[in-house]
């Protein structure tokens, strides 16, 4: 009885048994990927793939993104759904022309709604290598004519590059500046914006009036103004700018920022060089200064911000110093100083000396403290190496404040009147200027004094 039980209890069926549980691991591998990807689907898997697109009909899109993150499964099922026609005429809306269409109780705004849309096919899109994610977008985004640099008949009156831009900018948020650059690359070669730009830099200003405008929106409206933080803004004007030379990195400075016509948009070159303007017209040129000058904007040196301004202020031809002076004072105290310190520094004392003048012109004008121009002033005397080379620049001030006064004089004088008696007007801030100018330098000494 022994040698049976021993015998079958040695038979080869163990071998036998490891065999069939390779065959059986191999079909269970099988059926375990698609049971796999069934348990990922949760109670959907009950649904039919129709039933489950329905579904999806009555979700907001900010849902949707949420219910992507619940398995790579349902995310791969919401991307098919996104390319079905019923998916393109449900995301893609295109009511861009419709001021109506701002928001309200029921329906988010074109622009929240395509903010959404930048979530989801963020998250749906989470694996793909960032040159696939760009492809992926392109494909279902490129039926939109209105997000093209020259899709859309009316851009002024469109609000598709803006919901553009905030899509990209939902997009992108978080990405490392390789990723951003490489979208930039691809934003460039769909819309062939270096060709525009340089038809646009190279031709006579305003000659191209519709291609201005154009580039303007485009670059305004996709790349920089849905920037969260000022760093990112930074970045997309420095790819924008750093591809060109430094006169055409001006006037294309000037056409994205410039002051533009509140009738048909288009840029207005002449608005600098006829006559004083005022700070909003200079406001957008101020502040993308202020972000080049930034440190945080690590592709730009001090003197290349400087030389900038330089440029630009002769863009078309040589702007009225008062324009000047109010850039610098809006541009703010450290790129006004570094400004001012360049021409010291170089030998450009009647340059300074005429600048000091209308800098506190526009303190007079615009009511700023006048103690502010003595002060900058008073800060610049000290970049001079010798105490002769302070004297004479304080001896040009006087001089430019005396020859800039009569020639004032003169024109009123000479009967040169409009309507509104602009030479008058200017005489009169002129010679206030120069007074309180003297005053705030007559209070500064006797306080230095006692």
């Amino acid at each position: 009885m022994t040698s049976p039980i021993r015998t079958s209890y040695t038979l080869i069926p163990n071998q036998k048994y490891r065999r069939s549980c390779r065959h059986y691991n191999k079909f269970s591998n099988v059926l375990g990927t698609d049971s796999l990807s069934l348990s990922t689907l949760g109670n959907f898997k009950a649904l039919p793939l129709e039933i489950f697109q329905m579904v999806l009909e009555y979700l907001p899109v900010k849902d949707i993104s949420m219910l992507s993150m619940v398995s790579k499964t349902i995310s791969s099922r919401l991307i098919n759904y996104i390319s079905t026609p019923t998916g393109n005429k449900r995301l893609l809306l295109q009511d861009f022309h419709n001021p109506e269409r701002s928001g309200n109780r029921k329906e988010p705004s074109m622009l929240e709604h395509y903010r959404s849309l930048g979530l989801l096919l963020k998250r749906c899109t989470l694996l793909l290598p960032t040159k696939e994610r760009l492809k992926y977008i392109h494909k279902i985004l490129s039926e939109i004519s209105c997000f093209k640099l020259s899709g859309c008949s009316d851009p002024l009156h469109c609000s598709g590059l803006q919901c553009y831009g905030v899509f990209l900018q939902t997009l992108t948020a978080g990405w490392d500046e390789l990723e951003c650059h490489r979208v930039y690359n691809f934003l460039c070669e769909l819309s062939n914006l270096p060709r525009r730009v340089q038809t646009a830099v190279s031709s006579k200003p305003g000659s191209a009036r519709k291609l201005e405008l154009r580039i303007r929106i485009f670059c305004r409206n996709v790349l920089l103004n849905h920037s969260v933080h000022s760093s990112d803004s930074a970045f997309w004007l420095t790819r924008i700018l750093k591809p060109w030379p430094m006169v055409n990195q001006a006037r294309l400075l000037y056409i994205i920022f410039g002051p533009a016509s509140n009738l048909d948009g288009h840029v207005v070159w002449q608005k600098m060089t006829e006559g004083p303007t005022d700070e909003t017209s200079l406001k957008g040129l101020a502040d993308a200064i202020k972000l080049l000058y930034d440190p945080e904007a690590k592709e730009w040196t001090a003197d290349d911000v400087i030389s900038l301004v330089d440029e630009l202020a002769v863009v078309p031809q040589e702007w009225l110093l008062e324009n000047s002076a109010r850039l610098l004072i809006l541009c703010g105290n450290n790129i006004c100083f570094t400004f001012m310190a360049s021409k010291a520094v170089n030998g450009r004392a009647i340059e300074l000396a005429r600048l000091v003048v209308f800098l506190a012109l526009v303190c007079e004008k615009d009511m700023y403290c006048m103690d502010w121009a003595v002060k900058m002033m008073q800060k610049v005397c000290k970049v001079f190496n010798t105490s002769g080379e302070r004297n004479n620049f304080l001896q040009s001030v006087e001089n430019a404040f005396a020859h800039i006064v009569m020639d004032a004089l003169q024109s009123v004088i000479s009967g040169e009147h409009d309507e509104e008696d602009r030479s008058f007007l200017y005489l009169f801030h002129l010679v206030n200027a120069q007074a309180n100018f003297h005053k705030e330098i007559l209070y500064l000494t006797m306080s230095n004094k006692t």
